[in-house]
């Protein structure tokens, strides 16, 4: 493994005051099919429990800092760059959810937990409750962030559709780093929650390959598209757990619009499939994105991972 370590920036908005809490992180890799599929640990080195951080089809392993930061002392994650994302780009295909399965797998292995707690946001969701479902067995609880169930209007989906803001921006040149933060800055989403310029900066920064003027997106479309298309066949995944979970859900979509990724009441009608495991929660006042991202979303998701080291059932 290659260790490392260095500090996010960062800081919370608590009533409307600034308080900087850096981030300890140390990057280590996993070995894995065909390379090295890169890691990094969110919260002190002491801290005993450790919960495995899986992110959405576009994004990095730094959507989770927010997350870590609310989390203080009570856990730390190991978030993962997803093959074809970030620091993990280089890994080749094939791609698809039981490739990222495998390589999760090689990273609670390497964590020497035999079963872990395991969260995932969008796409990630998705790939832990597919893990949840196929191995039982190393799964102790899982927290499933706006994904995990099957997306309204899916069984008619045109791909290019639904992908279409994604695979827009990895086509996009920025001549410096700067330009993406804007461009970040900008995005719906993200401009009407309650992310800090310093979250956003270490999030837009950790995505950007190449060199000025000609920075780019790190993400593979070959691996987004393989993702996408394979996570209609896995959404079946979430009602096979038999772990405890918790999903969270936005109530507004990815680009702040009123149709969110995950609707409650499907959320709602999972969770009544076995009430004594799982549970479905309405976080108010956030979008897919600032679930994660953003102050509220964040406090809310580490709540959750929080609760999931206690042994207490969700519904407690």
């Amino acid at each position: 493994m290659r260790h490392g370590e260095t500090f996010a920036r960062g800081c919370v908005v608590d009533f409307g005051v600034s308080v900087p809490q850096p981030v300890q992180i140390t990057p280590f890799d996993v070995e894995v099919v065909g390379g090295r599929l890169a890691c990094f640990r969110f919260g002190e080195a002491t801290t005993e429990r450790v919960a495995v951080a899986v992110h959405g089809i576009t994004s990095n392993s730094r959507a989770w800092l927010p997350v870590a930061r609310a989390l203080g002392d009570k856990a730390a994650l190991v978030a993962v760059d997803l093959r074809g994302r970030s620091r993990s780009s280089g890994l080749p295909g094939p791609y698809g959810i039981d490739v990222h399965v495998r390589d999760v797998l090689a990273v609670i292995d390497e964590l020497g937990l035999e079963r872990a707690v395991l969260a995932g946001h969008s796409l990630g969701a998705y790939i832990v409750a597919r893990l949840g479902a196929s191995h039982p067995d190393r799964v102790r609880s899982l927290v499933l962030v706006d994904g995990g169930l099957p997306i309204p209007g899916s069984d008619n989906l045109d791909l290019d559709a639904f992908l279409g803001p994604a695979l827009a921006r990895l086509k996009l040149r920025f001549p410096h780093r700067q330009a993406y933060r804007e461009w970040w800055g900008e995005h719906p989403a993200l401009s009407a929650g309650d992310v800090t310029d310093e979250d956003l900066a270490d999030y837009a920064d950790h995505d950007l390959v190449g060199t000025p003027p000609d920075l780019r997106s790190s993400v593979v479309e070959e691996a987004v598209r393989a993702d996408a298309a394979d996570l209609l066949r896995v959404a079946d995944a979430a009602h096979r757990l038999e772990a405890p979970a918790r999903i969270l859900c936005a109530p507004r979509g990815l680009m702040d619009d009123s149709n969110p990724m995950q609707p409650f009441e499907l959320a709602h009608a999972w969770a009544a499939e076995d009430p004594s495991l799982r549970k479905a929660v309405l976080v108010p006042d956030v979008n897919h994105y600032t679930l994660t991202l953003g102050g509220r979303g964040a406090a809310t998701v580490a709540d959750a991972i929080a609760a999931a080291f206690k042994g207490h059932r969700p519904c407690d």
